[in-house]
C-alpha cells in the first residue's frame, strides 16, 4: 500500500514527477494547482482573501503614467 507518510515514497513520487514533466515545468504546475485550489475554496466559502480586497480597492499605480501623452504639432513657419 502506497502511503505518503513514508519519506521514501514521497521522494519516489517526486522523482517520477521530475522525469515526466522536467524541472522547468514543476513550479508552473505547482503554482497553477495552488491557484486552482484557492479559487475552489473561495467559490465554496464565498470569502475573498484580504490581499485581493486591498488590490480591488486601490487604483492601479501606473494609471496616470500609462495614459498617452498629448503632443501638439508645431505650426509650420512661413518664410
Amino acid at each position: 500500500m502506497l502511503g505518503l507518510d513514508n519519506p521514501i515514497h514521497v521522494l519516489f513520487l517526486l522523482a517520477i514527477l521530475l522525469l515526466l514533466f522536467g524541472a522547468k515545468r514543476l513550479p508552473e504546475i505547482g503554482s497553477s494547482l495552488g491557484a486552482g485550489i484557492r479559487g475552489f475554496k473561495e467559490s465554496i466559502t464565498g470569502e475573498t482573501p484580504p490581499a485581493q480586497l486591498k488590490q480591488a480597492a486601490a487604483p492601479p499605480v501606473g494609471a496616470a503614467a500609462s495614459a498617452p501623452a498629448v503632443q501638439h504639432a508645431a505650426e509650420p513657419h512661413a518664410q
